[in-house]
């Protein structure tokens, strides 16, 4: 009898301990996935940064103008917020681990002719091929990580990390680019990406789960995501060179810019299957945090790319300097979101939570609109930037979770490829405004006769004023249109 019982011991707990071992197996492959997801998602946010600090040494070894080395971020950014959707089509279809290996390949490949790049085409259009791989990679990364962790729970941390690197990968970019730039030149801040890539695309290979897509039969709206692509690239190509070219030269590219959009709204309402359905817009809230974040990312980036340049250029400060300067943003972005924006968000809203950081990042910006020629960092740098920090670390889960609330279950995907899409879009918009209306001032105050050091500064000034009044707009827009009726109430 005991025996038997012994038998029948073993033969029910072996099975259970078989399933227990199995779910460990999978909690670590799942992690050690998001990992993976997240290193190169970490990769291609960093690289959108990792250039401002070195764009002084750029702009001197390879002759950039003023207005013009903003395209040394805009060649980036442009493709890369111009292809997300139709590539996030594009893995549904070939498969997510394909798309995103494939990414890594891509990218990893442009930011080597990035790095070997001798002149100015050469290094934009090498940019731009790395903005098609950052598409890739990043476009199907939110879908994969819903897959890999679908218990709410758990999908809620895995994105709260993953936002937690996306968010303080930008400012920490600006660190990196300043300590390469300075010990061994500006061509490594792209040349760094080679042992990465191939480091993340292996490791990609062996810890993604592989899953088909539903095959190329299903289409893919090519002709929309050429006319979208065009719009945009026109549209930021008319803001950069505005102040360089006549008033008829500037109206041109403008109207072309429009009618692309245009046909493309149109071609949208009468495609099969088309690449943006139009019926998201129809979502309040959708349509607002959409609006909110071009605002608030055109901002911050802007923010990022001319206090740069105020620290090296009106400061005095080198490369590593300024990109320790900057340290301190991801750092307050990274502990601030991972400890405290779940919990806050779910005891008093997503919409307080909202308009609490949007109001750090107007308060913020408007320290910067000073900007003296004899600024300090202590007094003049680092209390607005923590509090930019702190703003973002605060807005930006609480917009995205804003904005995926307004979008239906089956709509969910394409929801995500649009916030993703705007938020590129108001960075690259941002950074051209903001960048064109700096250079513009100073080279007036430079005609008027008043010396380097003050007229750059007040260019800068004139940017952070601007900036300041945009952060307002999306302050006032979240205002009247982003309170949900079911917000919870404070005690």
């Amino acid at each position: 009898m005991t025996a038997l019982t012994e038998s029948r011991t073993r033969t029910t707990r072996t099975p259970r301990a078989n399933r227990t071992n199995r779910t460990t197996q999978r909690t670590y492959s799942r992690w050690a996935s998001l990992v993976v997801l997240c290193a190169g998602t970490l990769m291609t946010i960093l690289d959108g940064n990792i250039v401002t600090v070195a764009m002084p040494a750029i702009q001197s070894d390879l002759g950039f103008s003023g207005p013009g080395l903003a395209w040394v971020v805009n060649a980036y950014l442009i493709p890369f917020g111009g292809l997300l959707l139709l590539v996030g089509r594009l893995g549904d279809l070939v498969g997510r681990k394909r798309m995103f290996t494939a990414g890594l390949v891509v990218f990893t490949a442009a930011s080597v002719l990035c790095g070997v790049a001798n002149g100015q085409g050469m290094l934009i259009a090498a940019r731009a091929l790395q903005g098609v791989g950052g598409a890739m990679t990043t476009a199907v990364v939110l879908g994969m990580l819903v897959a890999l962790f679908p218990e709410p729970r758990e999908q809620a941390r895995a994105i709260a990390v993953f936002s937690a690197v996306g968010a303080a990968g930008g400012a920490l970019g600006t660190f990196l680019g300043g300590a390469l730039t300075q010990a061994v030149g500006w061509h490594w801040i792209f040349l760094i990406n080679l042992p990465i890539g191939v480091a993340a695309w292996l490791a990609a290979l062996r810890v993604l789960p592989t899953g088909r897509g539903t095959g190329l039969r299903e289409g893919a709206d090519y002709p929309g995501a050429a006319l979208v692509t065009g719009a945009l690239m026109l549209t930021v190509y008319v803001i950069v060179g505005a102040g360089d070219r006549g008033l008829t030269a500037t109206l041109l590219p403008a109207a072309l810019a429009l009618a692309l959009f245009v046909t493309f709204t149109l071609h949208q309402a009468r495609a099969a299957r088309p690449l943006l359905r139009l019926r998201l817009f129809g979502s309040r809230l959708l349509s607002g945090a959409n609006a909110v974040q071009i605002l608030m990312v055109g901002t911050m980036y802007g923010f990022q790319f001319i206090g740069a340049l105020y620290l090296q250029r009106v400061l005095g400060y080198d490369e590593l300097t300024t990109g320790t300067a900057f340290l301190p943003a991801p750092v307050a972005i990274g502990v601030l979101m991972l400890g405290l924006s779940a919990r806050t968000i779910g005891r008093f809203g997503a919409y307080r939570v909202l308009l609490a950081g949007l109001v750090l990042i107007v308060a913020g910006m408007a320290l910067l609109s000073r900007a003296p020629v004899h600024g300090s960092y202590a007094a003049d740098v680092l209390p607005p930037l923590l509090l930019l920090s702190a703003g973002f670390a605060a807005a930006m889960p609480a917009l995205t979770g804003l904005a995926m609330s307004g979008a239906r279950e089956e709509d969910a995907g394409l929801a995500s490829g649009l916030f993703n899409t705007t938020q590129v879009v108001g960075g690259s918009l941002g950074l051209a405004v903001l960048s064109t209306l700096a250079a513009s001032r100073t080279d007036r105050l430079l005609d008027g006769g008043t010396q380097l050091l003050p007229a750059t500064a007040e260019g800068y000034q004139l940017a952070f004023r601007v900036a300041t009044g945009i952060a307002v707009t999306a302050l006032v827009l979240a205002a009247a249109v982003l309170r949900s009726r079911t917000e919870p109430t404070a005690d």
